[in-house]
Parts: C-alpha cells; structure tokens; sequence
C-alpha cells in the first residue's frame, strides 16, 4: 500500500505511537508498555513510543532470520536496485521527514533537519549501485587448481542509532546491510523513535516483509537483549564511549564483528595564513552550532595561530550572535534545542566548570522570547577563550554548543595540542600553503581529515575514527565489503 504524505508533523507522531514495525507491520510492543516522546522545543509529548524488551526482540531477530535466507539468494543487483528505489521514494518525503525529525529531535528544520533528510535518500541511492561490487577474486594458488573468493552476508545484523542525526545514521547501516543481503532489527534512540519508524514504514512500500524491522525502547531493557541474541551476527552501534563499551563486552562473548562510532573531541587548527573568512566560516559549520553542537565530529577544539587569535575570535562571536535561535519548525530559525532536559543540565553544568576553571567565556546569540517556548530545552552557545589544555572543557566530550578556542605559536605546537586527546575522529586544518596541509594531514591522529574545509559525513567518503572515537568505518564500498560481508575461499581440485 502506498504511503500518503503527511506534512503536520503533530499528526505523523500521534500516527506512529505505540507500535514497533515488525515484518512489514506495526505491532504494539508485547509488554503493553510505551513511553512519553517530548518535544524539545516545548517540552510536551508528541506522542507515545513503543517500549521494546527482550521479547519483542526475539520476535523481530525471529522474523528477521527468517527472511533473511531468501532476500540473500536474490541477485545482488536486484537487491541494489530496491534499496536505490527505497531512496528515490525517501526524497518524495524530505519535507515531511524533516518537519517530523525538527519536532523530536529539537533540530532546526532549514540548517539542519531538512539536509539530514536529503543525506538519507542520496545515502540509499548511493548504495543501491554498489551491488555488483559484492564481488570475489580469484587467486593463482595453484595451476591444477581453481581457487576464488565470494563475499557472503554476515546474516542478521543488529543497528542502533543515537538520537543526534538519527536518519544519516541509520542509513549508513541499514542500506549497505541490506544491499549485501542481510536483514536488519534497528533499535531506535528513544528521544528520536519517530522518524525513523517512518522511514521504514516507507521502505515497506518496496522491501520485503521482514527484511527490515524496527524496535523503540532503552538501551538495557531493548539495546542489550539484542546485542546478546544469539542470532544477531553483527552489531553497528553509534554512541557514547561508555555505551559502546558495553555493546563490546556484549558482541566479544559471541565473537561477533562489532563496528563502533563513539565520540569525539575534533580538533580544528587554523593557521597564520588561512583565509580568515574561510576559517571562521568553516567554525561555524564545524562546530555544528545550529546542530546545538551535537555532532561526534563538533570542532570544539579551535587551534588558532596567535597572529589570527583576537580577530579570529572577534569574527566568531560576531557570526555566532548573528544566529537566531528559536522555534526549529520556524524557518527563520537558524539553532534548535538541546535533546533532553538531562543532556541540558550536562551542557549547563559544564560551562559552569569552564568558567570556574578560570577560561574566559563568552556568551552569544539570543534565547527565544516566545512564551511558548520558555520551557524547551535552549542553551546559549558558549566560546572559552584563554583555556588551559588539560581543562576538563578541553578534554571531555560535552555535546552541545561550547567551543574552546587556543592560542599557538609554531605549527609542531598546534600538532602536539590536537593529538592531545582521548579522541580521533576527526580534524581540519586551514591554511593557503600545500606543504603544510600534507604534513598536517599526516601528522593529526584521526580518521576523518579535511583541509580548508568541513564537510558533514557524505556517501562515497570512508567515515570512522581511532583511539576512543571508535573502530570499523561507515558510508563507504569499504564499509559494505568489509563489515557487512564476511570472505569465503573456495578451492576447486581440477587433477
């Protein structure tokens, strides 16, 4: 049946409360339970998700197996070419998806919401044609003998995703699982359920039945049971540190593969001689400030030659006042909301610890004057200037909008500083001078490195990190091969 087009955001959510999609239907969760999802912005439910426990994921795996065998047998370009038309379908809903994520997820609708919802639809598009890479080699081993390798699907994959960018990042998991002929149960985050619920609801059009299920819940009670199932071959997990450390502990006692995505505390080094303009824009993008600083790959971390410092962060304040926060289904809105009042209070608390750790704060933009927004969840973004490097501001990962911005002298300095850290997911770099920009690219310690640019995670472009920032890399042909597929030799005897 095909799915109409919603474009109230208030009806969409009250329309998927309470259900889980479960070979290609919505079911209620067996416990009866469901929870309130709040509006960030307002701090009102919009509805009630599903609260999913071990045994609706033992009947959504359960489903999943089964359909599994016979989506795996289909050719893979068939499979390639409905994983591509479920994205050509996706871009018909980029307005609805993207009013409906703003709603939940508190993300402005036209700096951010809406781009997240195009990224999803060229992500499945983009995938959809890798199919007829899913291919072997053949190996000269032995002259009287015919020796090949084939890629085969891992099975039943297991994807849980954060509430940040809920849709780029369910589709970087989903769409090269199903591509090499897996089936997948998606555990939602529980602030964000509804938007991708919708998403699969829409692909429903196109998949099979039971080729891609969805469960919403918590993490203990919905999360762990289906890391532990013993029929979950693989889990892809984006998270926090902590989280994905469970999630690990969890995989390693089945000998699963695992792909991590965990945090970051990306370092951003401008130099003497970058393009000043440039810099300060790439700061503003990189640092995810209408994204409330949400983002694992926030540059939040802004190395600036002492030359370029004060005019550098004069600029900054300028550009981030200018920023209007406000309603994130507004369109003039530039910033939304923090998550949750809890990841608000965290945010609160650890400006509080910048300023008593003796950084310089600077306050910027406008808290909304609207009354119907006194109680959403809205924070100030913060720039620290003059901080010490072994701050806690520094080193800890915050997720929300405060920057720290350091002062250098030499290049090796700036180099030293930003490797300084627990974290490697990613880095920039901003000068006008070649030399420097290869060295630095070889030098910084991340798996994510751009120069004189900052680009948000995009389809063809290999996307992972190192050190705590996590293992394995997503949005790739590398990612589809390697971690969704698993290396089958055969040797065919010919004497």
């Amino acid at each position: 049946m095909p799915v109409e087009m919603e474009l109230d955001p208030f009806v969409l959510a009250k329309s998927l409360s309470g259900v889980h999609l479960i070979d290609g239907e919505f079911v209620a969760p067996i416990n009866g339970k469901t929870f309130d999802v709040l509006n960030p912005a307002t701090n009102k439910s919009i509805g009630r998700a599903a609260e999913g426990d071990a045994d609706d994921v033992e009947h959504a795996v359960k489903v999943a197996k089964a359909a599994q065998k016979d989506w795996a047998e289909r050719p893979a370009r068939e499979r390639g070419k409905l994983v591509a038309e479920c994205g050509r379908i996706l871009n018909q809903h980029v307005d609805e998806l993207g009013k409906l994520i703003a709603l939940e997820s508190g993300k402005a609708l036209r700096t951010e919401s809406r781009v997240e919802a195009s990224v999803l639809a060229d992500m499945f598009v983009f995938f959809g044609g890798l199919a007829s890479e899913l291919k072997g080699e053949t190996i000269p081993f032995n002259p009287n003998m015919m020796t090949m390798t084939t890629r085969e699907p891992v099975g039943v994959v297991g994807a849980i995703i954060p509430w940040n960018v809920p849709l780029l990042l369910m589709a970087i998991k989903v769409a090269p699982a199903l591509v090499a002929g897996n089936s997948v149960v998606v555990k939602s985050a529980e602030d964000t359920p509804f938007t991708v619920l919708r998403v699969c609801q829409i692909m429903q059009q196109i998949l099979p039945k039971g080729v891609l299920n969805i469960l919403s819940g918590f993490g203990p009670g919905c999360g762990g049971p289906l890391v532990a199932h013993k029929d979950v071959k693989k889990v892809s997990f984006t998270g926090s540190v902590e989280t994905g450390r469970i999630v690990y502990r969890a995989a390693a006692e089945k000998l699963i593969p695992v792909t991590l995505e965990l945090g970051g505390k990306s370092p951003m080094i401008v130099m003497g001689d970058a393009d000043i303009e440039k810099a300060v824009a790439g700061a503003i993008g990189g640092m995810r400030f209408t994204r409330q600083g949400q983002s694992c790959t926030a540059s939040s971390r802004i190395l600036v030659h002492e030359d370029l410092h004060d005019d550098f962060v004069a600029r900054l304040k300028d550009k981030v006042n200018s920023l209007k926060m406000g309603n994130p289904l507004d369109e003039a809105t530039d910033i939304g909301t923090i998550i949750n009042a809890k990841q608000r209070a965290k945010v609160c608390n650890y400006i509080e610890i910048g300023s008593n750790e003796g950084a310089q704060k600077h306050e910027l933009s406008a808290l909304p004057d609207d009354p119907e927004l006194a109680d959403g969840q809205f924070v100030r973004p913060v720039i620290f200037t003059d901080v010490k490097p072994d701050a806690r501001i520094a080193r800890e990962e915050i997720f929300g909008p405060v920057a720290c911005v350091f002062k250098f002298k030499t290049f090796d300095e700036a180099i030293e500083l930003a490797n300084d850290s627990d974290f490697g997911l990613a880095a920039t770099v901003w000068t006008t001078d070649l030399k420097t920009a290869l060295v630095a690219t070889k030098r910084l310690e991340a798996g994510f490195v751009q120069v004189n640019q900052n680009l948000v995670v995009q389809p063809n472009l290999s996307y992972g990190g190192v050190k705590l920032s996590g293992l394995g890399r997503e949005a790739s042909l590398e990612s589809m091969l390697e971690h969704f597929t698993h290396k089958k030799t055969i040797i065919l005897n010919m004497e």
